[in-house]
Formats: C-alpha cells, structure tokens, sequence
C-alpha cells in the first residue's frame, strides 16, 4: 500500500515544520502543506488526499469555512482537526464536517503531541483498509435480494459486557454481507443502496430469524444472551408491525423477553404518535426498546421519558475521548445517572481505549460496547467468545 498521502492546513511556519518532524517519526507518509484555506482548496482541486488535518483559527478563510469548502470537493478525504481553541469548539467544527458528509477521524488540541499524531494515524489506516470494499461494482436491487433469499446476508454480534463483573451479558445483531466474489462486506458498503431500494423490512426479518437461531444455539450450552436488534422507526408506519414481529418471533420459537428492539434515527415515522405506538404495542408483547444513538440526531429527554424503553444507548460521540474531555465526562456522568434512575440499563458504544473505559465504570455506567470489547463476529465465533469469557450462568 503506498504512503498516506496528508494535507496539512497551517498558517503558522514553525507549526508546519513541527508537524512535518512528528509525522516523519511515526512513519513515511507523503505530506503537503497550506497555508490557508484557499491555498488548500486549490490544492484539493488538483490531487487527491487520503486526510486532511487542517487549523481551525487561521486568518483569511477559518477552519469551519475551509470544512464547508472541503465538504464542495469532487473528493472528500478524512479530516481532522486541531486547534488551541476549546474542546466544545473541536466538537462544534466536527458536527459541522459531518453533517456535510465529511468523516472526521480526529480532533486534536493543541499543542500537538506524538501520541495524538499516532492515535490519527492508526484511525486512518483502518479506514484506508476499509474503504477498497467499497468500490466493488454490481450492487443493485436484484443482488440484494439474492443474498437476503440466499442466505448471504449474514447476522454478526458484538457483545456488550457488564461493568459490575466483565461478563458478556448480551449482544447487537449486526449484518454482514458474505459475497462470493468479494468476501465480507461492511454495511457502509451495500447498507444505503438496501435502504434507496426499500428492503428495510425484509432485512429485518433476516437479522431476526438468524439471532433467535444463535440465540437457541448458546442456550443449549447455557448461555442465556439477549439480542438487540436495529429497527428503523419509519417501519413503525406500519400500525400492525408489532403484531407481525410477534407472530414472527414466536413462530420460530424466539423469547420476545430476549429480543431488544433499538430504535434507529435513520428515518422517522410519517406521523410523531407512530412512534410511540410502536414503541408501547412492542412493550406490552414483552420485547425490549433502546433509545440508540442517546446525545445524536432528533433523541431527546422528551423521547427518553414519554416512551418505554428499558435500555438507553450512549452515542459513541459522546464517548470517544471522554476521559480527556471534563465536559464530555460531565455530561456522560448525568446521563448515566439519569438512566439508571429511571431504571434503564444504560450501555456505552464505541468504547475503543482502557482509559474511556475506566471512566465509564467510575460513573456507575451499566454495559459497554465497542472495539476494545471485540467486533462484531459470527455466531460461532461469539460461541467461542462466550466460551472463553467464562462458565455459564445459571438461568
């Protein structure tokens, strides 16, 4: 694989210099450098980049105008942000990027350390390993359905551990796509044509039926997992939804008692009073509900208190580097509190480092999730996980 190739945004001389020199310790990568905005827009008309780390407070053209430029771009390569300014200021610049489709990979304070440097960098490589995927051609409507009748598309489980005893206790169900002639595809790759084309429900169905069959595999060894499964809130459009979920589940033998329902904020139901009655009718059928993706998108107190969910999850923006950041760690401690009080479980996503982790278990936080635990992985696999995590508990 060639060099990373890094666009530096920087209006001060001696901060390019020293930006050059850390980047030349930590490996070989093939770097320029702007003096502003414009001058870096120019460059992006001409070449391609795989990061662009770029200044905040520069004079001219500033760092949240240079984003909106970037975001313009015929090619729009990750960013990351640095400045001197506030952490809220970082935040507010990055809501900016992705909310204009920018992936943002990193926000730095400065003054810039090495540590920092290699974080960014080990956040690009695994995108730049992830992103070939998603050139492969031939992913239409007829495919798609070929894999959910074929069996391709597959149901993967991330585990979420406790914090009062490091035990797996449940699982996402996350959908893999085993293609024959490109190996596993990530749901970024095949995941928004499966929504243009309107399959929502049938991968419903899919991702259904392959965890209550995991789900009845890990109890014949002793392991009583529930599974959280991701449901887009403009299916609740359908006022019988929960009826036919039911029949679906108990049909193919499944505990709705160990079937969470989290609800997405992908899309929103044509009429408000369609979500929370879904929300309600899926309660009184037994299942669980999770207010996913707490702190992001139209989720609010509001939702939390008037629907009955009995799980609330953390947004992982929320999370990741929480222990660096006293704001995101106050908001993190009333929130957890806040859950707990009204008798949520509350779970954490996108935990990647020990020290957000340690933090989390500091502020009483009921389950995490995320890379530093594992990825997603098969049912065999997770098996294989449960199996090393410990005996099985009585159930």
């Amino acid at each position: 694989m060639k060099p990373c190739s890094i666009l530096i945004v920087e209006d001060h001389p001696f901060q390019h210099l020293y930006l050059q020199n850390l980047f030349s310790e930590l490996g070989d990568f093939d770097l320029a450098c702007a003096r502003d905005g414009e001058e870096a827009l120019d460059c992006l008309k001409h070449r391609d980049f795989d990061l662009v780390l770029t200044d905040l407070l520069m004079p001219g053209m500033d760092g949240v105008q240079f984003i909106q430029g970037l975001a313009a771009q015929r090619s729009r390569p990750a960013l990351a942000i640095m400045s001197a300014a506030s952490r809220r200021m970082l935040m507010g610049a990055s809501l900016v990027a992705s909310n204009l489709q920018v992936k943002v990979i990193g926000l730095i304070s400065k003054p810039v350390n090495a540590a920092a440097l290699r974080c960014l960098i080990d956040q690009l490589q695994a995108l730049r390993q992830s992103v070939p995927a998603a050139t492969h051609p031939g992913i239409d409507r007829q495919s798609i359905c070929n894999a959910l009748d074929n069996g391709e598309l597959q149901a993967w489980f991330q585990p979420k551990k406790a914090l009062n005893n490091g035990r797996i206790v449940a699982a996402e169900a996350l959908i893999r796509w085993n293609h024959p002639e490109h190996g596993t595809l990530l749901p970024g790759v095949f995941l928004p044509a499966l929504i243009a084309f309107g399959l929502e429900e049938p991968l419903l169905w899919c991702v259904l039926k392959q965890a209550i069959a995991a789900q009845a595999t890990w109890r014949e060894q002793g392991y009583d997992i529930p599974v959280s499964v991701n449901l887009p809130t403009h299916l609740l459009n359908s006022h019988d939804l929960p009826d036919r979920i039911l029949a679906f589940v108990l049909a193919h033998q499944g505990l709705p008692a160990r079937i969470c329902f989290e609800l997405m904020e992908c899309s929103v139901p044509d009429d408000i009073s369609n979500f929370y009655a879904g929300a309600c009718r899926l309660r009184i059928k037994g299942f669980g509900l999770s207010q996913d993706d707490f702190g992001k998108g139209y989720s609010s107190y509001m939702n939390l208190v008037s629907a009955p969910f009995t799980e609330l999850k953390i947004d992982r923006a929320l999370v990741q580097g929480c222990h660096a950041n006293a704001e995101l760690a106050q908001a993190l401690t009333s929130i957890v509190s806040l859950g707990r009080q009204l008798g949520l479980t509350v779970v954490a996503e996108g935990v990647e480092t020990a020290q957000e982790l340690a933090l989390l278990r500091k502020i009483d936080c009921t389950q995490v999730q995320g890379f530093l635990i594992s990825h997603a992985v098969s049912a065999d696999q997770f098996q294989q996980l449960l199996t090393h995590d410990g005996p099985a508990n009585a159930w």
